[in-house]
C-alpha cells in the first residue's frame, strides 16, 4: 500500500487548496493497522486506496512499520486531529463542511461544539444515515442530494472502514463536493461521546488500548486477533527485504 509522505501541515495545505480549487471531486483515506488487514483480500478496497488523491496513516502502528521497513513517514496523521484542524482552516477560509455519519447525534454534537470554537466555521449539513443504508436506494438517494443541494467544499465520512471507503469511491464524482475525506470514529471523539486516549498514549502508540477498554465488546476482535496479524504481515515483509538484501 502507498503511504503519502507528508506531515499533518502539507496534508492540510493540499486539501485546502484542493477544496478551494474545485476542479476534479477527490477523496482522502485515513489507514491503521485495520485497514491493512482489510487490503490483503479486498481487491476493490485495494483499487479505492490506489485511486486516492492522499493516504495518510492514522495509525502509529504505521509510522513503526514505515520505519521498520528503511521507508520512514514523517510522523502519524492522526484523523481526528485531521478533522479538527481542517474545520478550523475551512472557518478561517470561508470554506463549507458537511458532516455524514457517526452514531445518532454525534456529527451534530460534534459540529455544534467545533462552532463554538470556530464561529465563522460554515457547517452546511450533517446527516446521520440508518443502519443499512447502503443497500437502500431510496435512502442513499436522499444522502446524495442532500450533500449536492448544501455544496460543501469540505465532506467528513464517519462511517467506518471499509463502508466510507467504499461509498466514497462510487459517489465522490457524481456529489461533485472537492474533497471527501472518510475519517471513522472521530464525531464520536470530538463531541466527547467516545472518550478520547490521553496524548500520551495516543503518542506511544497505546491509544488501542485505551479504545479496547473503553468499548471492548465493540473493539475485542480487532484489537485482540487484529493486532498479532498486523504484526505477523510486517514481520514476513522485512524477513523478505532482509533475504533479497542478502542475495543482491
Amino acid at each position: 500500500m502507498k503511504l503519502d509522505q507528508v506531515t499533518l501541515d502539507e496534508a492540510i495545505n493540499l486539501i485546502v487548496d484542493s477544496a478551494i480549487l474545485g476542479n476534479i471531486p477527490k477523496y482522502v483515506v485515513t489507514p491503521n493497522a485495520q485497514h491493512i488487514l482489510l487490503l490483503q483480500n479486498d481487491m476493490h478496497f485495494s483499487e479505492i486506496y490506489a485511486k486516492a488523491f492522499l493516504v495518510v496513516a492514522d495509525g502509529v502502528p504505521l509510522v513503526w512499520a514505515s520505519r521498520l521497513l528503511k521507508k520512514p513517514l514523517p510522523g502519524r496523521i492522526n484523523g481526528t486531529d485531521l478533522f479538527e484542524r481542517l474545520c478550523q482552516v475551512a472557518a478561517e477560509k470561508g470554506l463549507k463542511v458537511f458532516l455524514l455519519g457517526g452514531r445518532p447525534q454525534a456529527a451534530e454534537n460534534a459540529a455544534k461544539l467545533l462552532q463554538q470554537r470556530h464561529p465563522n466555521l460554515n457547517v452546511v449539513g450533517t446527516y446521520c444515515p440508518p443502519y443499512g443504508f447502503e443497500t437502500d436506494p431510496a435512502e442513499l438517494a436522499s444522502i446524495n442530494s442532500k450533500i449536492k443541494t448544501a455544496a460543501p467544499h469540505l465532506l467528513f465520512v464517519g462511517l467506518g472502514a471499509p463502508k466510507q471507503e467504499y461509498w466514497m469511491y462510487q459517489v465522490h464524482q457524481e456529489l461533485e463536493v472537492p474533497i471527501s475525506i472518510g475519517i471513522g470514529g472521530s464525531f464520536e471523539l470530538v463531541s466527547g461521546a467516545v472518550p478520547r486516549a490521553p496524548i500520551w498514549m495516543q503518542k506511544s502508540g497505546l491509544e488501542w488500548f485505551f479504545r479496547l477498554i473503553a468499548e471492548p465488546r465493540r473493539l475485542w476482535k480487532r484489537y485482540i486477533l487484529g493486532n498479532p496479524h498486523f504484526i505477523w504481515l510486517v514481520f514476513g515483509q522485512w524477513m523478505r527485504q532482509s533475504l533479497a538484501k542478502k542475495t543482491s
